[in-house]
């Protein structure tokens, strides 16, 4: 009987949490509402909370909510903070135009290519690189529009070209700075195989060896698709809209030079603590945090040099709070998906998964389990346009299943990540897709044809390579 309970309440919930990705309805409320649903479910059945020491209030139904807070406490001491300083860090650099300069740097050296297919690979490279500075798709979009779009059709790049590289701006560059990839290496780090995992050493050791070979795939089929859907379209004229300069920051070449820095010093310094670490054997460790709130006081200084020591600047650090207030939401995502898995778990849908996947280890099948999240996260974000909410509610998940499978969990993380921030190029109803083809006045799928090649080879080379090299 307990079987069919939790087997039609999974399908049931399951629904309901696709159908709100579909509809872009709230999906952190929605997780939150079906993880507790899901607890009350178990105590029907008779199950304990799956809560390693939990704590009972001394009321069976008011448990779920104790849960609840036991997550809250649980994320925002480890993964969640991480989070929040980085999105205070990211703030603070809009802020004072450090972005700006450094999109203004990076995108200066595109004049001075004059073949325009040659641009076309560099340029996907190049604002790549951006979102390092920019994560997010959709506002690093608007700012590449404004800027570097005029440049590209100026240098006779056309409108559906320019566009489609800027749509695909922010895929798959290896960071440490990046919440999802905070989000795994946190939840590796419990486990005795990854004891001591770095955000750092996780993005250096398996997430670049597979992303970064996918970029160049991905860089060379725009090559040739753009230049093939060229030929097949009318001749344009005149530009489209005015060229727009970046801010720049007032100052002689060395702050524009610092200013150009700050956005990435806090992945420099992990990068470089990193090589420290491997190749000098130096007894150096530094979190995320750590290396941002450094990054940060730098940063003050470097205003208080630049606006010669004026109250704004200390006024201005007010950015960096602000900032972390509005990367909670990312944070309520991650608690929301923890409790989402912790309700799967309480009613035995996890154990029941790892018994399926222990019948097919060994049997050479263990790319099995890898396929199938993969392809449902392909699914999920192509009829959504999100990227990331899948993912996070499949982070806790991911070792569970892995162990169970025999697998390398890696073999299950990088290709999931991947596969959902590449469909989201691919996605007619994406916010960065509906922005650029906006902007140029096409539809959407006129754009998503574009997109489509060059994120759907990324895909399966991607897949095919993670399995060679992780499982």
């Amino acid at each position: 009987m307990n079987t069919v309970v939790m087997l039609i309440t999974t399908v049931l919930v399951f629904g309901i949490v696709i159908y709100m990705l579909i509809k872009k309805m709230d999906i952190k409320t929605t997780l939150f509402a079906m993880g507790i649903v899901l607890m009350y479910v178990a105590i029907f059945m008779g199950n304990d909370i799956a809560i390693k020491d939990f704590t009972s209030t001394g009321v069976k139904w008011l448990d779920p909510l104790a849960a609840v807070i036991s997550q809250f406490k649980t994320t925002i001491s480890g993964a969640g903070l991480i989070i929040l300083v980085l999105g205070g860090y990211s703030s603070y650099m809009s802020s004072i135009g450090a972005n700006d300069v450094t999109v203004h740097v990076l995108t200066k050296p595109v004049m001075k290519i004059k073949s325009v297919y040659i641009l076309v690979p560099f340029v996907f490279v190049l604002v790549n690189v951006l979102s390092l500075v920019i994560p997010s798709a959709s506002n690093l979009a608007i700012i590449l529009l404004a800027t570097l779009y005029p440049v590209l059709r100026s240098a006779g790049m056309s409108s559906m070209t320019a566009a489609a590289i800027i749509a695909t701006a922010a895929t798959v560059m290896p960071t440490p700075l990046g919440g999802d990839n905070v989000a795994i290496a946190n939840e590796l780090a419990n486990y005795p195989q990854y004891a001591g995992l770095t955000v750092t050493d996780y993005v250096i050791q398996y997430h670049a060896i597979i992303s970064v070979p996918t970029l160049l795939v991905m860089a060379i089929a725009h090559f040739f698709w753009q230049k093939h859907m060229d030929k097949h379209m009318p001749k344009e004229e005149g530009l489209p809209v005015a060229n727009a300069e970046v801010q720049a920051i007032e100052g002689s070449k060395l702050f524009k030079i610092v200013y150009a820095i700050l956005p990435v010093f806090p992945i420099l310094l992990l990068i470089a603590i990193y090589i420290m670490q491997t190749m000098l054997h130096m007894q150096i460790n530094i979190s995320v945090e750590v290396a941002s709130i450094f990054s940060l006081i730098i940063a003050i200084f470097c205003e208080l040099i630049r606006k010669k020591g004026t109250s704004s600047v200390l006024a201005q650090t007010e950015e960096f709070f602000k900032g972390m207030g509005n990367s909670m939401s990312i944070v309520a995502l991650l608690v929301s998906a923890s409790v989402f898995v912790l309700g799967l778990n309480s009613i035995g849908l996890i154990s029941t998964l790892q018994n399926m996947m222990t019948s097919i280890k060994g049997n050479g099948l263990g790319f099995i389990l890898p396929l199938i999240l993969v392809g449902l996260s392909l699914l999920i974000v192509f009829l959504s346009g999100s990227g990331t909410a899948l993912f996070y509610a499949m982070v806790p998940l991911m070792m569970p299943l892995a162990i169970a499978a025999g697998i390398n969990a890696t073999a299950i993380s990088v290709p999931m990540a991947l596969a959902g921030n590449l469909m989201r190029a691919v996605s007619p109803v994406a916010a960065v897709t509906v922005i650029v083809a906006g902007f140029i006045k096409v539809n959407p799928l006129d754009l998503v044809k574009r997109t489509s090649v060059p994120m759907l080879s990324g895909i399966i080379f991607m897949f095919i390579f993670s399995m060679m090299i992780l499982l």
